[in-house]
């Protein structure tokens, strides 16, 4: 790999990172309800679980292996979309969740594009 191209990766490694640290913010100034509590939960390890399995896609030992893991970061962006979208909250929170909708977003569109390049 490239120094160009490690750098990209370990700033890609970054920004899920950040859109997980955002997520926790987000999900600690919720109202506290018994949905907003599983959904919570839910939403926070959906959205750990992207960058997560991005770093174990680095250190794949096959094509298959990093093409496995790509999906699966994949799946947990648009389900982390998901839990945002039922997160009930005030009117001042929905700012923060269109923020962070669309950066999971974003990161499904990455996502999709590293695996048509794959194939």
């Amino acid at each position: 790999m490239t120094k160009k191209q490690n750098s990209k990766q370990y700033d890609f490694e970054d920004r899920t990172l950040m859109y997980a640290k955002n997520v926790r913010a987000f999900v600690k100034k919720l109202r506290v309800t018994i949905a907003n509590i599983e959904d919570g939960k839910q939403l926070i390890r959906a959205s750990g679980s992207v960058g997560a399995n991005y770093i174990e896609g680095n250190e794949a030992l096959s094509k298959k292996d990093l093409i496995m893991r790509i999906k699966i970061c994949r799946k947990e962006a648009k389900e982390s979309r998901y839990w945002l979208k039922l997160i009930d909250l005030n009117d001042e929170q929905e700012k923060d969740r269109q923020y962070l909708i669309k950066e999971a977003t974003e990161l499904m569109n990455i996502f999709g594009a590293i695996l048509n390049k794959l194939k």
